[in-house]
């Protein structure tokens, strides 16, 4: 390797660091409470070093929304290849809630943090960027195959209470633990994989297709649904 590829080698490799660090930070303290030199200390690098990749805190936002929103479009996106339409939807809210958990600090920063005008660098409306925008498609697919409840006739209605329903689901388990790290010991909780398909459930109809019904009962039968407690669990009066 020439001196040359190692130099962008090693630039991209800081890149990262800084990127990962500003993301903990930023998630856990705030926004506002987070300096270019408080990162700085953290990846142990002078502040010059960071503004000659960034050049100011905005842009290192925009910086780390546009990779993080990136990746969940992708994640979500694994799905497309499912052929029935609420089965599809089912496994992308599986999706988003795996993103959610695997990544905390990722959530945190996209959907429970205020960011005040920085908005992520991705293309409205390309489905392998705009996660939202898949999801209507989805909806948009199994309203036409019958698959939505009669009263939930608006395709963006389902949108927003599938996004908002699973983003309730997840930002509780990344705020306060999930069933085996639970901070609140009162909570007996049930598994998420558990309370996801309950919230599908709510949203589509029960006169899906007779694949989609056997593959959900497989589904379901695969599925322990047993409470987890916490070898602390307490109930509080």
């Amino acid at each position: 390797m020439g001196s040359h590829e190692r130099r962008e080698r090693e630039r991209a490799e800081l890149r990262n660091r800084i990127i990962a660090a500003a993301r903990e930070l930023f998630a856990s303290r705030g926004v506002e409470a987070v300096t270019m030199r408080a990162v700085a200390d953290r990846v142990e690098y002078t502040a010059t070093a960071l503004y000659s990749h960034f050049a100011d805190k905005n842009a290192l936002l925009h910086a780390i929304v546009t990779e993080d929103f990136l990746l969940f479009a992708k994640q979500l996106l694994a799905v497309e290849a499912i052929p029935e339409p609420v089965l599809r939807l089912h496994a992308a809210a599986h999706a988003f809630a795996r993103f959610g958990l695997e990544h905390p600090n990722h959530y945190r920063l996209m959907f429970m943090t205020p960011l005040a005008d920085i908005e992520p660098g991705i293309r409205r409306g390309a489905y392998a960027e705009d996660a939202y925008a898949f999801l209507q498609k989805m909806v948009a697919d199994a309203k036409q195959a019958g698959d939505l409840l009669p009263h939930l006739s608006d395709p963006e209605l389902v949108c927003q209470l599938y996004f908002t329903t699973l983003h309730g689901i997840v930002s509780m388990h990344v705020a306060m633990g999930t069933a085996e790290t639970a901070k609140a010991s009162w909570i007996e909780w049930r598994p998420v994989e558990l309370l996801v398909d309950l919230a599908c459930d709510g949203l589509f109809a029960a006169t899906v297709t007779t694949k989609a019904q056997e593959t959900l009962r497989a589904h379901r039968r695969a599925k322990s649904v047993q409470p987890r407690k916490s070898p602390t669990t307490k109930v509080r009066r």
